[in-house]
């Protein structure tokens, strides 16, 4: 008898078991993702986590079926980097995209994970139908993940405040009104004003009406105060209308059912709207809400525009039913307050991959008890918005997936692959409809860098990471028609850079980036076809809100830089100074100057300006802007700053005379002061006839806007 077999055998299992373990251990899953519907003029495009190969498209290893399983005739395309596939020339239906495992055939412990994935392609966007659509929405989502990718700590903090919405000026001739973007489109803020009346959201959630006649004698008039779970945030002033946005937070009874205490979010953003009247009796009129979370707000003519985004919780998926995957809509107008959106206001957005809501809530202001309200849901996240009378713009990011653990798919944040898709809405009084989308490659610092003119759609956009030399940033710009089709772009500008500002004037674009010099850079956009970059003007420093003085002067608002050598070699490291103010001159398109510069304060020193367009106060009657400021100066000591004070500056600001210092309202700090006081800094200023006022937390200031000397201070806390 050979007794040496079962131990051959037995020895032979564990090495199998073993390789297995190890196979299992160290395989790594190719996955592939993509979004359940796509319109038959965009395309459909699946991701894959890792590169394919290269002949996967050529030898059949992918390819597209109908509903019968036919093989179909579609364009596809593989990217650069093998990891995207495009499918093209596919007529409105229901297909699948086969993928054979050779596709990764050569890589090493690399399995395709799934072998076919369904897609519909429709003619235009397509409403949810019932219950059980929405469910499938969410369950083919509910396991996507989203992560972002270290990267450097600085520019991510930098990227936070830059992305801060900013606008223009819209100035008027004897009060102030909110720095804006587009004419005729306002934006809210922290504070309105109708000359009279100073309207403001102060602490703990207190909206005061100030009496601002007299500037010698201004009183609270009225205050309109948060109740429990309500947090204004925003105002708009509509004719003898004050509209308060805030976020309400709603506590579900402890004796409902697991489904009723589990649906949702249970946060709304509302639109409490008042009649002003009577100034020292604001009443209550209507309250209309949404759930999720304000995004950005607009107001046009009579109407009032909200973007909110919301998503479910995915996680109490098994106890909750599609149906109650709806936003819920707040109208204290009707009989049942709360109620769900209705599926025939649902549509997916095309290539829709997140599992969350963008809903755009139109209001007819006209009559303020009973005018039309809507809201459309639609299925995909969004970010930055920009709108003008008759077109809504939002932006999503396009992020890479891959599988860090388990069976999970992620959305992972890689600086230097991301795109961005847009949106693109009609707006006709409370009727929003979808018109088009597009997808550009790279991401969007904010609504300043977008911008319709004569029909078309201009962008600027950074793609990559400016610290990754492998695959480093570059910026693009690019001119889309009025269906969102490509007509014309500027690639590959300011390598190693990423923007910081950007505007649009009329035919000409003017953009900033920054690593260790700031680029101007002026393009002529008259042609959508053909853009071109016209000159360049490299100075230290950046500017971070470019703000049009006249059709040939620029003001850059943003901070004087110097580079330090770096002991271990290298670049040098770019340390910011104090607040900058330039003014450039664009006479000449191919050589635009930097003609006047004013440097404030030293290391430390900023303004909430800088990453909030809202701040700038104007007056452009008299060529004056102005802007709050916290004062900083270097000791002379590395990396120590010494706190001076905070207020404002007002500045006076023309192409012949400079930039002359005009108010200096910044308040010196008392002994032993190290750092600014919350409470008294100074958050807006604002003008009405030849007074000018500063709002703090703790107090408003009025000042004479001729000599700048300070009036009375109205205590308001």
């Amino acid at each position: 008898m050979n007794v040496r077999k079962p131990f051959v055998w037995l020895g032979a299992s564990l090495v199998m078991v073993v390789l297995a373990i190890v196979f299992a251990f160290f395989v790594e899953k190719v996955t592939v993702s993509a979004a359940g519907t796509a319109l038959s003029e965009n395309g459909w495009k699946a991701y894959f986590s890792e590169p394919i190969a290269k002949t996967s498209i050529t030898s059949g290893y992918i390819y597209v079926t109908d509903r019968s399983g036919k093989k179909v005739d579609a364009a596809i395309d593989l990217s650069d980097d093998r990891k995207t596939v495009q499918v093209n020339g596919l007529q409105p239906g229901k297909y699948t995209l086969q993928m054979d495992k050779k596709a990764v055939d050569g890589q090493l412990f690399k399995l395709l994970k799934k072998d076919k994935l369904e897609f519909t392609v429709y003619e235009s966007i397509q409403s949810i139908s019932s219950a059980d659509d929405l469910q499938a929405y969410f369950e083919r989502l509910k396991d996507m993940q989203m992560v972002t990718s270290s990267h450097d700590g600085a520019e991510r903090e930098e990227m936070a405040l830059d992305s801060a919405e900013s606008s223009k000026a819209s100035g008027g001739n004897d009060y102030s009104s909110t720095n804006i973007q587009v004419e005729g489109v306002d934006e809210s803020d922290i504070v309105k004003t109708d000359g009279d009346y100073l309207y403001s959201i102060f602490e703990e959630g207190i909206v005061k009406i100030v009496d601002i006649r007299d500037p010698k004698q201004m009183k609270v008039t009225a205050e309109i105060k948060a109740d429990g779970d309500y947090y204004p945030s925003q105002l708009f002033l509509h004719d003898n209308l004050l509209i308060v946005l805030g976020e309400k937070f709603e506590r579900n009874p402890e004796k409902k059912t697991m489904a009723d205490r589990m649906m949702q979010s249970n946060s709304f953003t509302t639109a409490r709207i008042y009649r002003i009247e009577d100034r020292k009796h604001p009443a209550f009129v209507r309250e209309i809400g949404v759930e999720g979370y304000l995004k950005s707000a607009r107001k046009t003519g009579n109407m009032l525009y909200l973007v909110t985004n919301m998503q479910p919780y995915l996680w109490a998926m098994d106890e909750i039913k599609g149906e109650t995957l709806r936003p819920v809509i707040i109208d204290s107008n009707k009989k049942e307050e709360k109620s769900f959106m209705e599926f025939k206001d649902i549509a997916i957005l095309p290539g829709a991959m997140e599992p969350s809501y963008s809903v755009i809530t139109a209001i007819d202001l006209s009559s303020a008890k009973t005018g039309k309200l809507e809201t459309k849901g639609f299925l995909g996240s969004s970010e930055q918005m920009y709108m003008t009378k008759d077109h809504l713009y939002l932006t999503a990011a396009k992020y890479e997936m891959s599988t860090k653990s388990g069976n999970k798919e992620m959305m992972i944040w890689h600086p230097a692959k991301v795109d961005t898709e847009f949106f693109k809405f009609k707006l006709d009084g409370t009727n929003v409809n979808f018109y088009s989308s597009a997808e550009l490659k790279g991401t969007v610092l904010n609504q300043f860098s977008m911008d319709e003119y004569e029909g078309n759609f201009r962008v600027v956009m950074t793609e990559g990471n400016m610290w990754d030399d492998k695959n480093p940033s570059k910026n693009h710009l690019f001119i889309l028609d009025e269906g969102m089709q490509l007509s014309g772009s500027v690639k590959g500008l300011a390598e190693g850079e990423r923007i910081y500002s950007a505007r649009f004037m009329g035919d000409k674009a003017y953009m900033v980036t920054f690593r260790e010099t700031d680029p101007l850079f002026v393009i002529d956009v008259a042609d959508p076809a053909k853009p071109e970059v016209l000159g360049e003007l490299k100075i230290p420093g950046f500017s971070n809100y470019l703000h049009p003085l006249d059709e040939n002067h620029l003001i850059g608002f943003g901070y004087e830089t110097v580079a330090r050598k770096n002991p271990s070699g290298g670049e040098p490291f770019i340390v910011t100074k104090g607040m900058k103010i330039s003014l450039f001159d664009v006479t000449d398109f191919n050589h635009p100057k930097e003609k006047y510069t004013e440097i404030i304060g030293g290391q430390g020193t900023y303004s909430p300006l800088q990453y909030d367009h809202k701040a700038l106060f104007q007056h452009q009657n008299r060529s004056l802007f102005g802007f709050p400021v916290s004062i900083y100066e270097e000791t002379g000591k590395e990396f120590e700053v010494d706190y001076k004070g905070s207020g404002a500056m007002i500045y006076e600001i023309t192409a012949d005379r400079g930039i002359l210092l005009k108010g200096d309202l910044v308040k010196p700090k008392a002994a032993g002061q190290q750092y600014e006081e919350w409470e008294a800094q100074v958050h807006r200023l604002i003008y009405s006839g030849d007074s000018v006022y500063t709002l703090s937390p703790r107090e408003i200031i009025s000042y004479d806007l001729n000599t700048f000397k300070e009036i009375e201070t109205l205590k308001v806390k």
